[in-house]
């Protein structure tokens, strides 16, 4: 039986080394490459085979997001595992607009990190434990909201507005990707958290998620 074979991107070469020790200890997995941050993950995969990216969310050069993005527009059949410290919500409903198979905590590494890579193996979604009270939260709070927004109430530049916000765009590159200024950008942010009664980047990246709207799906449906 062959490995299943699984790459490293993170910016720091200890944590690459504690994860790979742990994955190297099991028979069927093995660590084919590391990176040290999301540009140089893509140019190995270009030459290297993998079944499985496990990949730091805060990288320099291309953090984990975009290059989650990447990976699966350029090898959509390799899964991704993001990494991360970071327990805010909107990091975790953008990791998986962009694509990503699983969401792991860094504080569950040691205990976590083999049933993490053998959720997603088995072709399912895997979430940090000590995370999952906080989804849950999230989720008894829309499921008892009685007001149902819809789409179709925006306009087409507020979709687009809507789309890039949800890929993790900034009002600066969303300025900068529609021709239009910073103060626009702006505006629209508002006129959508009114008009769909959102307050927050989190919960309109949740919203566009729950409406199957991810980085290629057509959120106007």
């Amino acid at each position: 039986m062959s490995s299943y074979r699984i790459m490293l991107a993170d910016d720091h070469a200890l944590l690459r080394m504690g994860i790979k020790r742990i994955i190297d200890e099991f028979d069927g997995m093995a660590v084919v490459a590391q990176a040290g941050d999301g540009l140089e993950l893509l140019a190995l995969l270009d030459h290297t085979p993998a079944d499985m990216t496990i990949v730091d969310l805060s990288m320099p050069c291309l953090g984990g997001i975009e290059t989650t993005q990447r990976i699966k527009q350029n090898h959509p059949a390799i899964k991704v595992l993001i990494l991360t410290m970071h327990r805010r919500r909107e990091y975790f409903y953008r990791a998986l607009a962009a694509g990503a198979d699983g969401y792991l905590l860094k504080e569950d590494t040691d205990t976590e990190l083999l049933s993490a890579v053998e959720t997603i193996r088995n072709g399912k979604t895997y979430v940090s434990p000590s995370f999952l009270k906080e989804l849950t939260t999230d989720l008894v709070e829309t499921c008892r909201r009685n007001d149902k927004p819809r789409l179709d109430c925006l306009t087409d530049r507020e979709k687009d507005v809507l789309k890039l916000l949800t890929e993790g765009k900034s009002s600066k590159e969303i300025a900068s990707e529609l021709f239009i200024s910073i103060r626009t950008v702006e505006h629209h942010r508002a006129s959508i958290a009114k008009r769909l009664n959102i307050r927050n980047v989190a919960d309109l990246v949740k919203y566009a998620i729950r409406r199957g709207y991810a980085s290629d799906t057509d959120m106007m449906q």
